[in-house]
């Protein structure tokens, strides 16, 4: 159910089990782990500069396939803990920038698919929040950091407690994710931004990525995170990405990063 294909410096992970709107069992999550394997493996030689994720049918992620679980056959630890978070945690460290097209149902373990990956568009009509007080179960995959980070407490748990979901566009406009788009217009729109990306100085989106990531995880004040970025740049200089993009602008002529750097 998890297809993997690679163009043009771009892999395509798709979460393709429609009839069940995605939703993702053990071994769906291995399997999607193994793809990203893959995938990472292709970026290590050059020939994945991005990537993206995505789903077949009628909704991104639905979250856990809970059809054959039971109360009482319920390995929810393991899971959660031991395959679902290894799995997002391999997916925000994934080595070039990532971004995911997302369109109905975005829930659960689909949420954390999102907070897992860099660049999230969404189709405006999308679904987000939290259903699982229906079930007597609560928010996971990251969802109760994200929205608190982003919506503060009071509008977190509204969501939590009415069970009410949020547009694809809403979501947007209160800062969840990146870009809404009309769904038509999703998957065309997040390849195309791929296919720009994957042809741009990989070294240095790598930098900001781990800048971002350790301004999100380790809270660097302001001074703290431009020592980093000094650090960075300061590395960057000596790649010939860096020769590259001064030589183009020198020239007055558009960088040709792909072919200098893998």
């Amino acid at each position: 159910m998890i297809d993997l294909t690679i163009s043009d410096h771009v892999a395509e992970i798709v979460l393709n089990a429609p009839a069940k709107l995605n939703a993702l069992d053990e071994s769906a999550l291995a399997e999607l782990s193994r793809a990203y394997d893959d995938a990472a493996a292709a970026a290590a030689d050059g020939s994945v500069r991005a990537l993206l994720l995505r789903g077949e049918g009628r909704a991104f992620c639905a979250g856990r396939d809970i059809s054959k679980v039971t109360p009482d056959n319920d390995d929810a630890m393991g899971y959660l803990g031991d395959l679902l978070t290894p799995l997002l945690q391999k997916m925000s460290a994934f080595p070039a920038p990532t971004f995911a097209a997302a369109h109905g149902a975005c829930l659960g373990v689909g949420l954390g698919l999102l907070i897992a990956t860099d660049v999230v568009y969404i189709a405006d009509t999308a679904k987000i929040g939290s259903p699982f007080a229906n079930l007597g179960a609560t928010l996971d995959s990251g969802g109760h950091w994200l929205f608190t980070e982003r919506l503060g407490a009071h509008r977190t748990l509204d969501l939590i407690y009415t069970t009410e979901l949020m547009s694809g566009a809403e979501a947007v406009a209160s800062g969840l994710f990146s870009r809404s788009l009309p769904a038509a217009d999703l998957l065309d729109f997040t390849r195309a931004t791929a296919a720009k990306v994957a042809a741009g100085p990989t070294l240095a989106f790598a930098a900001s990525k781990d800048l971002v990531a350790a301004i999100r995880d380790e809270r660097l004040g302001l001074w703290s995170a431009v020592g980093q970025e000094n650090m960075a740049q300061a590395g960057l200089s000596t790649t010939s990405d860096y020769a590259e993009g001064f030589a183009a602008f020198a020239a007055k002529r558009k960088p040709d990063f792909g072919r200098r750097y893998p």
